[in-house]
């Protein structure tokens, strides 16, 4: 039903501009189309020329993007995971959690790991064995990049460290905006000393305009905890740090230079478009969740012991991941990989489980776009 409208919405609009295009101005045609979903404005753009170099330009898209954020019930949920050399994007199945749909995406790809969230609907999916790529779900555009330098590293550390039968975890890529420039930046940040390499850390960003990744000196003079992802939000990634107080470090994706806050926390995500951080009480079996809006304020608390989330003796489990707040009350939330998903209410403090993925896929909250890099 949807859909149809949709198409009969675009077809209402193609009829006006042929009856009235040289009355109507272009502005309003623009207002018209900017109010269309991802899938409508890519058939618009056979209408005519003008149409076409319209929704290609890169603040039509911007603008495209912000009254979708605006208007929206909340993101959908993706969850991810590449499955070799086909050509096209496999939706595996799906569920409706109020007005969010949740899907199940494989992509085209060998790469098997997959950065935290969607930035301007792009969705990063890397590997240390082959390329790397970023997709836009909506436009099923793509485009890959190379190893960085510190991948045959990893590599060649994950054999040894198998050899010794040492739990340690690899580095993860973090993949964000400058929100100046308008470009698209992969990062990594990892600990050097367990590479073999002289300072606290070493960080590494790929150039799209150089296909090229350079070292960013200096880099950040604390190390990280290990194997977590980085997140972005607002123009910035951000780790926690190994620090006897552990510490939030932000990285400016323009600057490109390290910055390390105050606050202490377990998890990071991004929820209602802000930042927000998560720390799991083991002792009481509960889990916070902090917002950030100018200032920390506690945006909820979940009770561990009114789930199925039990932490077997002497080995707790990790903190589960905020995934999205969708409908205003509604909370989801899972671990980093895979089922359960875990659907909590709000306001009636009411949890129900879902089994959904079927697979160890990877969680993350997106919005159709037309961006491209």
């Amino acid at each position: 039903m949807r859909k149809a409208s949709m198409d009969g919405l675009l077809r209402d609009n193609k009829t006006m501009l042929k009856r009235h295009g040289e009355v109507l101005p272009h502005d309003v045609v623009e207002l018209i189309l900017e109010k269309l979903p991802v899938v409508s404005l890519l058939r618009s753009k056979s209408v005519s020329k003008t149409w076409k170099a319209t929704i290609e330009s890169p603040s039509f898209k911007q603008r495209q993007l912000l009254i979708t954020l605006r208007k929206s019930r909340g993101p959908d949920i993706l969850y991810v995971t590449g499955f070799g050399n086909e050509e096209e994007i496999l939706e595996e199945g799906n569920i409706m959690v109020g007005a969010c749909v949740i899907r199940s995406l494989k992509f085209p790809t060998r790469s098997d790991k997959v950065c935290y969230g969607a930035c301007d609907g792009l969705v990063c999916l890397f590997s240390n064995r082959n390329p790397s790529v970023i997709f836009n779900p909506a436009t099923r555009w793509r485009r890959s990049f190379p190893h960085s330098r510190v991948q045959p590293r990893i590599i060649s550390d994950a054999r040894a460290r198998k050899k010794r039968v040492c739990h340690t975890r690899e580095p993860q890529l973090g993949f964000g905006k400058d929100k100046v420039r308008g470009t698209y930046k992969p990062v990594w940040l990892f600990n050097s000393s367990e590479f073999g390499l002289d300072n606290a850390t070493t960080c590494e960003v790929f150039d799209f305009t150089t296909n090229a990744w350079r070292y960013v000196l200096p880099a950040s003079p604390y190390r990280i905890l290990e194997g977590q992802k980085p997140v972005y939000f607002d123009g910035s990634l951000y780790w926690l740090t190994e620090c006897v107080e552990t510490k939030l470090l932000s990285f400016d994706l323009h600057t490109e230079t390290f910055q390390v806050p105050d606050p202490r926390f377990l998890v990071l995500c991004i929820l209602d478009n802000r930042l927000c951080v998560s720390l799991k009480i083991y002792p009481t079996r509960t889990q916070v969740i902090w917002s950030l809006d100018g200032t920390w304020k506690q945006m909820c608390s979940i009770d561990l012991t009114k789930t199925t989330f039990h932490d077997p003796p002497y080995f707790p489990r990790p903190a589960l991941l905020p995934i999205a707040i969708v409908d205003e009350t509604i909370l989801l939330l899972g671990y980093s990989c895979g089922s359960p998903l875990l659907i909590h209410d709000l306001h009636t403090k009411s949890y129900v489980f879902d089994s959904f993925p079927k697979m160890l896929e990877y969680p993350l909250c997106y919005f159709p776009s037309l961006f491209s890099n």
